[in-house]
């Protein structure tokens, strides 16, 4: 395995867009060969929605990548580029392996969340759907800054606000990312894991309702 996955000197030279609300995305933050060797671990996830990687079965590149997302040298060039100090603060790590109809829907992530980062691992993306739109308003997926296709290895990052606006065209089937939010403190990123291990579990136990067919179709998908 290569030495780090994470394009930092990209990310570093990459300028934000400052209005009207901090962002940047990077095409190239992983490389191919990083893409592989991450693809080749990642978790086996049949059911839409985010994962909490301690419920989650992985490889060891995929170990990799998420020591690397939890160091001091992604910490600080994240703090440093939205001109935030990050210092203790904790950060929660989820996982999703698939989509469904009613995701994407525009919102600004909660106020406990100080910054959001995504990195995808899809394929050629060639759908109009799926493609992660940075927003002017609340209420029109088209009145965009920017739009993100979640192509293996892009990455997007913001700062959260009351303007951070973000969403997507419906898109149902596999659309793998691994999200990192610093958060505001740790009672919320414990409450953060919380919601999502929950809702991990409710959906697990809507899987077992399945058809053994539709259940096996559902996990060669992801």
């Amino acid at each position: 395995m290569s030495s780090s996955y994470v394009d930092l000197e990209a990310f570093r030279a990459t300028p934000l867009t400052r209005e009207p609300f901090e962002f940047l995305a990077v095409p190239g933050f992983l490389n191919a060969e990083a893409c592989a060797e991450i693809n080749r671990d990642y978790p086996k996830i049949a059911e839409s929605g985010s994962f909490p990687v301690a419920q989650l079965a992985f490889g060891p590149a995929f170990q990799k990548l998420l020591d690397e997302l939890a160091g001091e040298d992604f910490r600080k060039a994240f703090a440093d580029k939205f001109a935030v100090d990050l210092t203790g603060r904790p950060h929660t790590i989820t996982v999703r392996g698939r989509c469904a109809a009613k995701d994407g829907r525009i919102h600004t992530d909660t106020e406990t969340k100080l910054i959001t980062v995504l990195i995808y691992f899809n394929d050629l993306w060639e759908a109009k759907g799926g493609r992660l739109r940075l927003l002017r308003s609340p209420t029109d997926l088209n009145d965009m800054i920017g739009e993100v296709s979640p192509e293996l290895g892009a990455m997007v990052a913001f700062r959260r606000s009351d303007k951070s606006y973000h969403g997507h065209d419906p898109f149902e089937g596999v659309r793998r990312y691994v999200m990192i939010n610093w958060m505001t403190s740790d009672a919320a990123a414990r409450r953060e894991l919380f919601r999502h291990r929950v809702s991990a579990r409710a959906k697990f136990a809507l899987s077992l309702l399945k058809p053994r067919s539709a259940r096996k179709a559902g996990g060669a998908r992801a």
